[in-house]
């Protein structure tokens, strides 16, 4: 038994296929299969029930593959606190961000990070909450920068900052000539939205119902599903309809005036609170905090920071 085979019968059961599995692990189909067969062997025991077009852990491998995975973390652990005797800001730190934050908070965290750790890039993932979760974990990532709520056990949460939502309209729009919207009232025009998967889709249905309804009614859901914040954007920009977003995610400074407007909302502003997350196990403490730092002097100017004890 090796960490290779545990890493292929992870990767099988995150992904319920060979194929996929072993380009996930950059090795070929072949490999892997007979990799996870000889473990198979030597175990006694099958792991995985073998279909056409799935495959599934028997209870038998779910058990299995949990316990491998704890094994690769706590290797893992071992590999990063070798490192950790030197010096926990030299090496790279594997960073997720969910889709929705990476692209406004990454070009200033970046070199906000380098000024305090020059020898500490990043590796970076953006993805959904569910995968980071899962990939956190897992020990493929180190740390995680999501929206709250977010509660795994042996995970670490800490708020970094609250960002408020923002309407963004064609500057042609009735509603571009009011200082401040109701939420609401955008559920009454053409809403464009993120598809389903993303925290941010859900965090605005939870404070406007409504705006979930006008999705439905309008039909525009298979346009946007699975779009970008960016691809929403353009098409506010050239007079398809309405949409929420971050305030980081606005922009309206990439286009001319007369193409877009940027509104606030009226009270009360919703918002999301923006965290950093990683395991309680995790051994470079120093390298999270200089991540904390970096975000802290980052030039969000639409934010508000959360400083410790506040």
């Amino acid at each position: 038994m090796t960490l290779t085979e545990l890493r292929y019968i992870v990767a099988v059961a995150r992904e319920r296929h060979f194929g996929r599995a072993a380009a996930s692990c950059h090795v070929s189909q072949p490999t892997l299969s007979v990799a996870v067969k000889r473990l198979e062997d030597e175990l006694g025991v099958m792991l995985f029930e073998r279909n056409r077009n799935d495959v599934t852990p028997t209870p038998a491998g779910e058990r299995i593959v949990q316990q491998a995975s704890r094994v690769l973390e706590e290797a893992e652990t071992l590999r990063q606190l070798a490192k950790s005797g030197r010096d926990q800001l030299v090496g790279p730190l594997r960073l997720g961000a969910i889709f929705t934050i990476a692209p406004y908070l990454l070009p200033h965290l970046i070199p906000a990070l380098h000024e305090i750790a020059p020898k500490m890039p990043l590796t970076i993932e953006e993805n959904y909450t569910a995968r980071l979760s899962e990939h956190l974990k897992q020990g493929d990532l180190d740390a995680i920068i999501i929206s709250l709520p977010f509660d795994e056990p042996g995970v670490v949460t800490l708020p970094l900052y609250d960002e408020p939502f923002v309407a963004l309209l064609p500057s042609s729009h009735p509603l571009a000539e009011q200082e401040t919207l109701s939420l609401e009232r955008l559920a009454d025009d053409t809403l464009l939205m993120l598809g389903p998967g993303h925290c941010f889709r859900d965090q605005i249905f939870s404070v406007c119902p409504r705006c979930s309804r006008s999705i439905q009614a309008e039909g525009l859901q298979g346009t946007i599903e699975g779009g970008s914040l960016e691809t929403i954007r353009h098409m506010v920009a050239s007079g398809l309809g309405v949409t929420v977003l971050p305030c980081t995610a606005a922009g309206a400074d990439r286009y001319a005036q007369r193409l877009v407007a940027v509104r606030r909302f009226e009270p009360p502003i919703p918002t999301r609170r923006v965290a950093l997350a990683w395991r309680t196990s995790f051994p470079r403490p120093k390298a999270i905090e200089a991540l904390r730092q970096a975000v802290l002097g980052c030039q969000l100017t639409c934010v508000e920071m959360i400083r410790p004890g506040g």
